[in-house]
């Protein structure tokens, strides 16, 4: 019988192995081959080194970041296939990378909660996926003493060519994007950016513009990313964001839980 790719994992204080979870990423796609085609990767890097504002996530760099030197960085960091010629077709994340990312991610937040009174954002623009990695880190943060920060909470602005009016919403602490009805995928740094005129937190955990604006203020970043938004590992290059963990950032919201529940381990055991 052939089990769903999160039943080795029903519950959420199941701790997996190493191997355990990297047997589960490849399952679920967040790893292994991906969904996120060759042809749209492709693309993004190509954006990012021609400084399209809405792929550089409100970051900027000193290094010049060609095509090639873009697809060389996500083939070390995230494991693409580094063969410039294979242009269409399947992609893929090197489930081992995303497995070391979360190491040094959950290490780099460890240290940051030390001291103690660690304050803290937590921000999400793909609240279709990573939301529930958040929410639990949010939990987790908090029951370990770290003051959770809501800044510029209603604050709204028009977004886009279309005119639409969105607004910052937090939802157990997580900071997200809305458009009144519906919590919405960004790439847009500007609403991080409003947060942070109002209060500057000891460190950000997000993804997307919300890591790029806070990694580009200078503030201790940890960030998560898709193959296809290779901004957040530019910026890691160039020590703006401390740890980027490479991984599907859209697949069903229970198949993160194995690594979620490994990464919050890790913290804790790094404490």
């Amino acid at each position: 019988m052939t089990l769903p790719p999160h039943a080795a994992f029903a519950t959420a204080s199941a701790v997996p192995s190493r191997a355990e979870l990297r047997d589960h990423l490849v399952r679920t796609g967040i790893a292994g081959d991906i969904a996120t085609t060759r042809e749209n990767n492709l693309d993004h890097y190509r954006s990012l080194a021609l400084r399209d504002p809405h792929y550089m996530f409100g970051l900027t760099f000193s290094e010049e970041w060609t095509y090639a030197d873009v697809l060389e960085l996500m083939a070390k960091k995230a494991g693409v296939i580094a063969d410039p010629a294979h242009r269409q077709g399947q992609d893929t994340i090197d489930p081992e990378r995303t497995i070391d990312a979360v190491e040094a991610m959950g290490d780099r937040v460890a240290e940051a909660l030390r001291p103690g009174g660690t304050r803290v954002i937590v921000a999400t623009g793909h609240p279709t996926g990573l939301l529930t990695i958040h929410l639990a880190l949010a939990r987790f943060l908090e029951a370990r003493g770290a003051t959770l920060l809501s800044p510029a909470e209603d604050w709204s602005y028009v977004s886009g060519g279309l005119g639409r009016r969105r607004k910052i919403r937090y939802l157990d602490d997580v900071a997200m994007l809305s458009d009144g009805g519906t919590l919405v995928h960004t790439h847009d740094p500007a609403p991080m950016r409003a947060m942070l005129a109002e209060e500057r937190p000891d460190l950000v955990i997000a993804d997307h513009g919300w890591a790029g604006a806070a990694g580009e203020a200078g503030i201790e970043t940890v960030g998560f990313a898709d193959s296809n938004d290779p901004a957040l590992f530019a910026g890691e290059a160039e020590g703006k964001i401390a740890v980027t963990v490479p991984l599907d950032d859209n697949v069903l919201p229970r198949y993160y839980r194995p690594l979620t529940t490994y990464l919050i381990d890790r913290i804790a055991q790094a404490l």
